[in-house]
């Protein structure tokens, strides 16, 4: 399989970095990407200098969702309210997408607007905390996280929503810092809602 085409002078640098020697491990990655979505994501070609790394990010967030089992809708709902609060447009629009195939497309307008009228009590709930943590971490409160046993949530809950979304923030942390643009499939594969409820972050790259 054919993982990558000829790069092109505009692809000889992926965000602020140039692009580095693909390894085998790379190249699975890129394999995996093409036979999912049909492209290469940028997020792969980045973390192509560390693949172990990103794929032990990716098994510490199995890991922790491994205790408590959040479903596809609550992992989007989690993602697009941290991503939109932390101003990652990249998670932003491919969790607001998944969030918009999870339940559907003005929920996850929604969620990245801030605007959680659609989402269940223990939903809300959830994206409220999400927000908080992205935000600033040092002024959740005992009153915060009573909020959450309110709506419903365990303890063991509670932990792995926060597990979950601090593993998140440093994926994001990563591709913003290091000047990564959001896929230009983007444009046409997320729903026109979601397009427009991002409004933070890089702009989405340019065609090729």
């Amino acid at each position: 399989m054919s993982y990558v085409n000829p790069p092109t002078k505009a692809q000889a640098q992926i965000g602020f970095l140039g692009v580095p020697e693909p390894t085998a491990e790379a190249k699975r990655m890129f394999d995996e990407d093409i036979a999912e979505i049909g492209y290469v994501m940028n997020v792969s070609r980045l973390w192509a200098y560390q693949p172990a790394t990103v794929t032990g990010l990716f098994n510490l967030l199995r890991q922790a969702n491994s205790a408590d089992n959040l479903s596809p809708r609550q992992r989007g709902i989690l993602v697009a309210a941290c991503a939109s609060a932390f101003g990652d447009s990249y998670c932003s629009l491919a969790w607001g997408s998944k969030l918009a195939t999870a339940s559907d497309p003005q929920t996850a307008a929604g969620v990245l607007r801030g605007v959680d009228d659609r989402l269940s009590t223990s939903e809300r709930a959830m994206a409220r905390w999400a927000r908080k943590v992205s935000r600033d971490p040092n002024a959740t409160s005992t009153a915060d996280v009573q909020a959450l046993r309110d709506a419903g949530l365990t303890d063991s809950q509670i932990f792995t929503i926060t597990v979950f979304v601090a593993l998140r923030l440093a994926f994001s942390t990563v591709n913003d810092a290091l000047g990564l643009r959001p896929d230009a499939a983007l444009r046409t594969t997320a729903p026109r809602v979601v397009l427009d409820a991002v409004t933070v972050g890089r702009p989405i790259e340019d065609a090729t």
